[in-house]
């Protein structure tokens, strides 16, 4: 067992830009532990991930604010504080901020993340039957 006493390290937080569209900010809770990265994400307005999977799935936990995540072959969901999202093990997906919302989530992602495509302006758009943010 390992206790972790105010996870937050005090470092600045990670400004993401190599597999993110739009500014996005990570803050490490918990990492070098075998297979599992734990990260407070701040997504902007617009802001979104690529599409990618996870070896062993992918938990989130909507902190605040309002977002879109969407399983490829799929359409958007709106997921909004409080709501939490399995992504099973190697369902392509995105997550991000909602158009005119900003999103802050905790992601635990499991095993390997496989990073694929950004996310198209097309295929960012909230769909049509998506409830309203």
């Amino acid at each position: 067992m390992k206790i972790i006493r105010n996870a937050h390290s005090g470092a600045p937080a990670q400004l993401r830009t190599d597999t993110f569209t739009g500014l996005v900010y990570a803050d490490p809770v918990l990492a070098g532990e075998e297979g599992v990265a734990v990260n407070g994400v701040f997504f902007a307005p617009g802001a979104r991930t690529y599409w990618h999977s996870h070896e062993s799935g992918q938990f989130l936990y909507v902190v605040s604010g309002s977002g879109l995540i969407c399983a490829q072959g799929g359409r958007s969901h709106v997921i909004r504080a409080g709501d939490v999202v399995w992504c099973p093990p190697g369902e392509p997906h995105w997550h991000g901020g909602g158009p005119m919302t900003t999103l802050l989530h905790l992601a635990v992602s499991l095993g390997q993340t496989t990073w694929l495509q950004e996310v198209t302006e097309a295929e960012y758009g909230p769909d049509e039957t998506a409830e309203r943010q």
